[in-house]
């Protein structure tokens, strides 16, 4: 036999308890909050055996791309401080997106080969 009331309060009580806020998730490379596109990136390509993967905005993810060859990411690898901020192209774009609304989106130059 089917009961009339649950035990545990009615199943519209479970959705309108107050929602845990969302964990801001921060760019690898920026620091900026990830906005509604993240990108999850292998900083060692995986063409090199790379298997771990972290946030990226869509733009920071393509000026690593238009930047460094798979090679010279897979030596830097997880070093973002040294290897990658010290490319001054590297540089002077997070310094530029700094301000940026997480969203932004803009062209980025191709590589120069």
């Amino acid at each position: 036999m089917a009961r009339k009331h649950s035990k545990h309060g009615s199943y519209e009580d479970l959705h309108q308890e107050e929602e845990a806020p969302e964990a801001v998730v921060l760019c690898w490379l920026c620091g900026r909050p990830t906005g509604k596109t993240i990108v999850w990136h292998h900083p060692v390509p995986k063409s090199r055996g790379g298997r771990d993967v972290v946030p990226m905005h869509p733009i920071c993810q393509q000026t690593l791309i238009s930047n460094f060859t798979n090679s010279e990411l897979q030596r830097h690898g997880m070093d973002v401080e040294e290897g990658l901020l010290g490319n001054p192209a590297v540089r002077k774009f997070v310094d530029w997106v700094a301000n940026k609304d997480p969203d932004f989106t803009a062209t980025i130059a191709k590589k120069k080969r």
